[in-house]
Parts: structure tokens; sequence; C-alpha cells
């Protein structure tokens, strides 16, 4: 070890200069991670450059600031970053950017390395006198490329990447075998076929050179204020640093994550207009200041105006930049547009309406013309009034399904790339010539449940991702109950660190939107191996508990893993007609004969029974301690093995259901219980704390009271009423979110909802990152109960804390995506309606919210929006009036006379698509009567009626299918749906809307007799 100097020039936090001498220790071995290591280099357990490459490309300091992105690409491989290249980035960029780096070092599907060159004894170059920074940092480069080459013997050629042709020239013919060339070239000449990288580099080295090129004429924004001043005001209190969300015209900072005294920041911070935001983007860690309260102004919305005026401040620095992709439209070239024709920059608009306009410089102006584009932002200058950025890919044309659906994913940061060759071959084969079986030592370590329990699922029609499974016996002559439940053991197929594990934390869940699904676990996986299908054996997680059998008392309970064969794979329709006593055919029991069908169909009914039986007891003890009745609408598309919409199937509420979800419930308890006492600070819960409105709500009336008061809240003319009441109350309640129990008192644990005071995830491995961890923490916790070693030490607080906080950003991405997914595919529906003529466009609204000048509406066909009505005599006409707003009604008062909306009065709406060629179509609501849809008395219909609903849809859709395939045969070409929407045939999502809507219109009664008279 050589011992040196290292002299660095800081500033301390008042401004000073300060010069800093600091030891600096060589080492003559340090760890090179190439796979032609000749010299015995300690690279175990790091990520090794493969030895099959032609060359190592080492880029330079300024190729890593400023193409980044362009290293990114997985094509190019064999990338050795320097440890100059990674503190310039931390240094320059900020630590979004590094970490950007960062996690690119560590992603095994990289094949990029970091070498710490200064540290080396032969690679390292002390700093020399007058020498400039950029020039030492390349020097540093061009050393680290010589060590290598020479470190490998030769064996390997080195390439370094450099945007400085000086040093190109300077360095290009030193050394044999060191090679020095631009970026441009590289790309060129050894990945000539990657056009993307050449369109990438050809957009950030445009953007480079105009930003280098202009000139500021006049300041349009403040500057923003030195970091150390930034820093001095936060910590005195005169500045308060937050995350901005950005709300249309106006940005509020809400109180979360205020760490202030001044009592004026209770509530948050009001920041209006482009001024006051002063180049900061929606999503950006900003310092906020304090206007003067005669500056202070209040909020506007839609339907409802503060006029208290409130906190309000401005921007004046931006510590952290939370720039992302976005998806930009170039609008069409007319009026103004079309000036800038020449210079080939345009004004891009955003997709999101709270990110300003992007200033982008392309060279395909006129083809990228109503087209999606994905862009990245560089800079914001204060002499601009926007942002500069690059283009990165081109989606396809706006308007057409799959670019909207790519744009839905991009907006809401979900990547979900094929699973790669590497990933799969890491899990076991499977083919129907080769089935996997299982193994001999895994099923001596195993409890055994194949031949001594009667394991079955109970899930959706089709379901192939099977998580769980049950089972119910008898014990001790009749006087005990054994509950089981078992869960897909995913952890042993996906071991820890692995490639297949990382991409599964990296997708965090399952991604479903309304025509597609995009699995979190390879297919073999999540449909096949770790599927509890029926018939074959499977390894499982179980939790089983022995409960008396009058009183249902926990006697004891047991974890572990087991070997199940799941005896029948039934859906939910199938065993609520089992428990009805209806008439139904088990698949699993055919071609047997009727003594032994009967018997094993008896057998089955009574676990289904048993099962009623303790899941009603289940929710009955959480009854009483409060546990609230949630209140949502679900409608599940059924896809075929191409993936096309099938049916369209409301779901119905069963009370096999409730059975399945309590048995879920109560395993998902018992777990947290275990995990969070063997590891009381590192274990993962799921709880839902409760909101302000939520604690005022049980204040007044207490947890269980108030859980009574939804249930005797039932309207008998409308159902409606005490659904809308139950969606009111649970809307206060704050979203669950999983969090590590070593950052949070344990008061916090409770789950309001649920009425438990400790819950997570354990029954969804297939489709939850949550769960995988959830499994290991309690495979962790069963090996220390039996004295064995858990083998991997448990994820810190810190760790666990990160992964958690990655799930619930990935979870609230996965609901927003499939909530914009479904109102696209309902645009598209309504898009083609005339709501003019068209009486599908019409439909019954609910009145669920007085504001000052109008009123919230709740569609029970799952929509909902604003609404603003004047008029008389029921139909509703726009005039000009007043508009009174009581605290149960509002009255509206014109030349026609008065009209009144209370508070759960039906009125007609009127269903239109609001389109905009820049950003997302949107239903819009218009009322057209203070009247109920067609005069018709609110009715609810059974599950009978239900049952009877999607019976005619789905036969409704067979025939259309049915029909659709005579007319393909007769004209081969391709439908409507196929030329304007790339939509599946017939039927399609737009065609079961349609009937779904109808026949809700239909009188069931009224049906009933007709289809009796006609037997």
């Amino acid at each position: 070890m050589k011992k040196t100097e290292k002299i660095l020039h800081l500033k301390s936090c008042r401004g000073r200069k300060l010069r800093v001498v600091r030891e600096h220790y060589l080492r003559e071995r340090v760890p090179c991670y190439s796979g032609l290591c000749q010299a015995d280099c300690d690279n175990t357990g790091a990520k090794v450059l493969p030895g099959d490459l032609t060359h190592y490309v080492v880029p330079d300091v300024a190729v890593v600031l400023d193409y980044l992105e362009v290293l990114e690409f997985r094509e190019l491989r064999g990338v050795v970053f320097t440890q100059t290249a990674c503190q310039a980035v931390q240094h320059v960029k900020g630590r979004r950017q590094y970490n950007r780096l960062r996690n690119l070092l560590k992603d095994p599907q990289h094949d990029c390395v970091l070498f710490a060159n200064e540290f080396q004894e032969y690679s390292y170059c002390p700093r020399e006198k007058g020498e400039r920074q950029e020039e030492w940092q390349t020097r540093c480069v061009y050393s680290t490329a010589v060590w290598y080459y020479n470190h490998l013997a030769g064996m390997k050629d080195v390439v370094m990447i450099t945007e400085d042709q000086a040093a190109a020239a300077r360095y290009g013919s030193l050394n044999a075998g060191v090679y020095v060339i631009s970026v441009r070239d590289f790309l060129v000449n050894f990945l000539p076929e990657l056009t993307a990288a050449h369109d990438l580099y050809a957009a950030v080295s445009q953007a480079l050179q105009e930003e280098e090129s202009e000139v500021a004429e006049k300041k349009e924004f403040a500057e923003h204020l030195p970091a150390e001043v930034l820093e001095a005001g936060v910590k005195s209190g005169r500045y308060v640093q937050v995350q901005l969300p950005v709300h249309l015209r106006a940005g509020f900072v809400t109180a979360e994550g205020l760490s202030t005294k001044n009592s004026d920041l209770s509530w948050g911070v009001l920041v209006c207009g482009a001024k006051n935001r002063n180049r900061a983007v929606h999503g950006d860690v900003v310092v906020v200041e304090l206007l003067p309260r005669g500056e202070w102004r209040g909020r506007d919305s839609a339907l409802s105006r503060l006029s208290d005026p409130e906190s309000t401040g401005r921007v004046v620095g931006v510590p952290q930049r939370n720039w992302r992709d976005y998806v930009v439209t170039f609008p069409p070239r007319e009026g103004p547009q079309a000036q800038s024709r020449n210079t080939q920059r345009l004004l891009a608009v955003p997709w999101d309406h709270r990110i300003p306009k992007i200033r982008v410089s392309t060279q395909q102006a006129d083809a990228l013309q109503d087209h999606r584009v994905v862009v990245r932002i560089d800079s914001w200058e204060s002499s601009s009034l926007y942002p500069n950025g690059h283009s990165v890919r081109v989606l396809g044309r706006a308007g057409e399904l799959e670019t909207e659906v790519q744009t839905i994913l991009i907006e809401n940061g979900i990547h979900v790339p094929p699973f790669s060759d590497a990933q799969l071959r890491e899990l076991p084969a499977s083919s129907p010539e080769r089935p996997w079986a299982v193994d001999a030592a895994q099923a001596a370590q195993r409890r055994d449940l194949r031949r001594s329990h009667l394991v079955f699922s109970v899930d959706p029609l089709g379901c192939e991702d099977v998580d769980d499974a049950l089972s119910v016996r008898r014990l001790a002559g009749g006087t005990l109950l054994e509950l089981g439940v078992h869960i897909a053991d995913v952890t042993h197929f996906v071991a820890e660190g692995s490639l297949t594990d990382l991409e599964a934390r990296a997708r965090a869940t399952t991604y479903y939107l309304a025509d597609r699904r995009y699995d979190m676990l390879p297919a073999v996986l999540s449909a096949d191996l770790c599927s509890l299908l029926g018939g074959v054996d499977r390894y499982a997680m179980s939790v089983v508990w022995e409960l008396d059998a009058q009183t249902l008392a926990v006697e004891k309970v047991w974890y572990g893993r087991t070997l199940v064969r799941s005896s029948y794979q039934l859906h939910y329709e199938l065993a609520q007609a089992l428990l009805d006593g209806g008439a139904a055919e088990v698949p699993e029991l055919r071609g047997l004969g009727p003594a032994e069908r009967d018997a094993r169909l008896a057998e089955l009914t009574g676990a289904l029974e048993t099962l009623t039986r303790v899941a009603r007891h289940l929710r009955a003890h959480r009854d009483q301690g409060g546990a609230l009745e949630l209140e949502g609408v679900e409608v599940r598309a059924q896809l075929d093995e191409q993936r096309n919409i099938t049916a369209l199937v409301p779901r119905q509420p069963l009370e096999v259901h409730e059975t399945v979800a309590e048995c879920m419930i109560y395993a998902n308890h018992w777990v947290a219980r275990k995990i969070q006492e063997a590891f009381p600070h590192q274990a993962l819960l799921r709880p839902v704390p409760p909101r302000l409105h939520f604690i005022a709500i049980a204040t007044c009336f207490g947890e269980k009271a108030l859980a009574d008061s939804l249930d005797r809240a039932v309207d008998p003319r409308d159902p409606l009423v005490n659904r809308m009441l139950r969606i009111m109350a649970t809307s206060a309640m704050s979203q669950a979110v999983y969090f590590s129990t070593g950052l949070q008192s344990q008061d916090q644990f409770y789950h309001y909802g649920l009425a438990l005071d400790r819950y997570t995830h354990f029954t969804s491995p297939i489709r939850r990152y949550a769960d995988v961890v959830v499994h290991r923490l309690l495979t962790a916790a069963i090996d220390v109960d039996e004295g064995r070693d858990p083998g991997r030490a448990v994820a810190s607080n810190k760790d666990l804390e990160e992964t958690t906080r990655h799930i619930n950003n990935k979870n609230r991405a996965s609901q927003q995506a499939q909530k914009l997914s479904t109102e696209l595919f309902q645009c598209l529906y309504f898009k083609e309606r005339d709501p003019q003529s068209d009486q599908r466009c019409l439909a019954d609204a609910v009145i669920y919210s007085i504001r000052d000048n109008g009123v919230l509406v709740f569609v029970p066909e799952n929509r909902e929006g604003q609404v603003v009505a004047n008029g008389e005599g029921g139909l509703c006409e726009w005039q000009s009036g007043a508009v009174r707003r009581q605290s149960d009604h509002i009255s509206t008062t014109s030349s026609c006379g008065t009209s009144t909306f209370r508070l759960f009065d039906h009125i007609t709406v009127c269903v239109s698509v609001r389109s905009t060629h820049c950003h997302a179509d949107a239903l819009h609501l218009e009322a057209v009567s203070n009247r109920p849809h067609r005069g018709a008395e609110p009715k609810r219909p059974g599950a009978q009626g239900r049952s009877q609903l999607v019976q005619e849809v789905v036969r409704l859709a067979e025939e259309a299918s049915q029909q659709a395939r005579e007319k393909a045969a007769r004209r081969p070409k391709l439908s409507r749906e196929e030329r304007e929407f790339s939509q599946s045939q017939t039927p399609n999502l737009y065609s079961l809307l349609e009937e779904v809507r109808e026949l809700a219109l239909l009188d069931l009664e009224a049906v009933s007799q007709v289809a009796a008279a006609t037997a």
C-alpha cells in the first residue's frame, strides 16, 4: 500500500473557500472484474465482464455525464465505468442521476462494472499544477484504459470513447490496443444496426449544442438561490423544503413532509402560477418561501372556490430534480408553430396536464406530427419560458389503441420488457414431454399433505395463477377442526438476489389493464410450477390452525413448508352452487361411478359448508371490533388464448367470495403476528392508518358504532343510498401501504378497515412482491424457532423500508394505470355514440356531494364525475341565473324558475367524450334532467338477477362470436374495430359494454316470466 496526498478545494456553508489536504492510499491489487483476469484479482461474488467480447469500452467523464442514457442500452456490453466518472456524476448531475448510474451498475442484465481507478497504484493520476479539471479527468480515464489492456496481457482491446476531439487526437496513437474514438464513430463502427441508440445520440447531441449556443436575452424567472443559502434557510425556518405536486394551474404543497414550527403551514402552502413555481416541475423537491400575508390567495377548483386566503409562497430553489420520461405530442403545424419549421425546434405538449410544454429539437418534425413521443428534459434556464429536452423514441400515432396503452404505462413509470433468456435459464424446465417432478430431498423436508388432507382451490373461472388453496377436516373424534391455508411457495423457485428475483422486485406487482396483464413472474412459474393447479404435486407455504369445533377458538397454530396436491380446482360460481344445493357438475368427478361420485361430492360439499361456518364466525368477530364493509365496483374481462376479450363479467357478490376472503385475511393476520414477534424491527406489515377525516368520524361514532350505523343506514326504496354512504365513509380512510415495523410505533400497526391489530400480505406471492418478502421473513422465523440457521440474514430495517417504498410506488402506479386503462376503453366506447340521439349515452346518476356551484354525482355503471346544472321542469337548460348552496341541497334560479338538487337524488346525465389532441380523452357528464333516467325507480337486482344478467351477456357474446365467424368466412375482411381501433373481433369490450348496459335496464322479473312461458 502506498500513501500519498489528495488536495480538495471545498466551500463552507457560509461560502468560504477551503483547501483540504487528505491522506490517500493506493493499492496494487484492486479488483478488475474481468473474466480474463490472470492476476488472481478478488472478483468473487461480484458482477464480472464476460471474456467472449471483442473489446472493453471505457467512457470518458463527459460521455458519462451527457450520454448516460446511450450507455444504458443492453446491446452495449463490456463497459468499464471509472471512479472518476462516477464522482463527477454525483457532484455535477446530483443524487438522482448518480442513483441512476448506481442502479445501472447493480443491474446484472447490463455488462458493466465500476473500477476504482483512483485507488489503483498504476492507474492513479495526480492532478498537475495548472491542469484543468476536464483535462485531468480525461487523463485518468485514458490511464485506466491503458491499465486494463496491460493487466489483461493484451488479450482484450480497449476502446475509450470521448467527445473531446483534442483528446482523441492526443491519445489515439500512444498505445497499441487502446483506441480513442468519438461516441458517434463507436456507434457507427461497432453498433451499426442499433438505430435507436443512433437516434438518441443525435437528439442528445443536438440538444447540447443548442444549449451551448443559447444567449440569455432577458430573465423570465428569478434565479434559484445557492445551495448553501437554501440549506441555511431551511434550518432557520425561513424556508420549507417539500416535494411539489402541481394541480393544473396551482401547485398545493400538502402538510405531509413539512417539518416547520410555523403555524401558518399546518395545512400546507399554496404555490400559484408559473412565475411562483419558478421552473419547478411536478414531483421536484423544492424550497418554498412564504409571501407576505397581503399576497395570500385561495384555491380554485372546478366546482368550488375557497375564498379564505391560505398560506401562499414561491419557489426559491430546486435542490433535487425528479424529471422522468414524458410522453408528448407534436401538434399540427399551424399558426405561429409553423414559423419554427426551419429551426426544427418545436414546442411539444405533454400528455400530463401538470407538465409544461417542452421545447424539443428534432430532424423529423414533419414525420412526428400527431404522434406520441417519449421525451426527456435536459435543462430549464431562467431565460426560457419552457424547458429544453430531446426525444427518446416514438410510440405511434395519437389515438391508436396500442399507442395510448403504451402512453399509460410510460406515464406511470411501468417498464415491463419480456423476460430475458438469462432469467428463464434460472428456472426449472417443464414441458408436456418432460414435466417437472417433486425433488425427493424437498419431499423429505416438507410436511406431506397429499394423502391426508382434502385440498382444493376456489378462484375466478379460467384462473391460471392459483396462489392459494384451502383444507378443512375434523380431528380428535370431531372435537377439533383443522383449518389450512396453503399458498404457492414462490420463494423456493425464486432465490433472493437472482435475476428473476431482481426483475420481480423491479415490477413489484402484476399489472392488470382492461385488455391485458403484465405478470410479475415468468409464465413457467405463475401459470405452472408455482400455481396450485388441480391434480398435480406442488410446493406450498402453509398455515394450519386447530380450532375448537364448537367455539372455533384457536387451540394451536402451525407454520411450515408443505407438499400438497389440490383435489379440486373450483371456480366461485361452482362452489356457490354446491353450497346452495343446486345441480352442479364438478369436472374432477367425471367418469366415476355413482356411489363414489356421490361420496366424494358429499365430502367436498361438507368441507365447503364447514369453511363457510368458520368464515361467518371470523367475520362476526371482526364486526364486533368495528370492521367496515368496503364497497366497490369490479368488472372482469374474460380473455381467450390470443388475449382477446370474450366476455365482460361483473362480479357477483356471492357468499363464497366472503368465505375465501375471510380465510385469506385470517392467514395474513396470523402471519403478520408471527413475523412481527420474530423480527420486531424488520417485519413488513400493511396497515390502514386513519386519516384526519376518518378520525373525526370514528370519534363521533366510535369504530363499532360507525360500522353498525352504516349497516342501519338503508333506504328500502333506494339501495344505492347505503352503497354511497359506504363509499363515502371508506374514502375517508387512508390508502393501505406497506412499511417496516422498525420505523413506526406499534399503535400504527392497526388496520382500521379490517379491525385487526396486525396485518400483512402473504397469500398472493405469484402477483405481489410484498408477499415474497413476507414468505422469506416467515421462513426465517420458522428456522429461528426450530434452532436452524436462516442461511441468509434478514434484510435490515433500512433496506426493508427502501423495498416497501418502492413497492408502494409501484402499487400506486398499477392502480392508476388500471384506472386510466378502464377510462380509455370507456372513452373508445362512447366516442362513436352521438350524445344527442343515442339513448345509450343517457345514464342514471346519484348526487353524493353538494358544491358551491354544482354537484358531484356517481353513475352506478362505474363512472364518477362532475355536473353543473340549471333548469326547470326536469329538463336542464343552460341559462344565466343564481346558484344558492345549502348543507344538503343546491338551488338554481333563472328565468325558467327554480330547481333543487338534493343529496342522493337521482338525476339523468348525458355521457359524452371530451377529446383533446395532445391529452387523454375524458368522459364528460352533463345533467339533462333532475329526474331519474327513464322515470324508473332505482332498483338493485339481487344475486339471482345479476346471475341471469351475466348468463345473458355470455350467451349473446357466444351468439355474436358465431355470427362473426360466419361473416368472416363469407367475407374475409377486417372488421371496423380492427380497422379503426386495432381491437379484437366481436365480441369485444365495446359490444359487451353495450350489451351489459342494455341488459341492466331490462325488467328481470318480466324476462323470467317470458323464459318460464317459453319453457
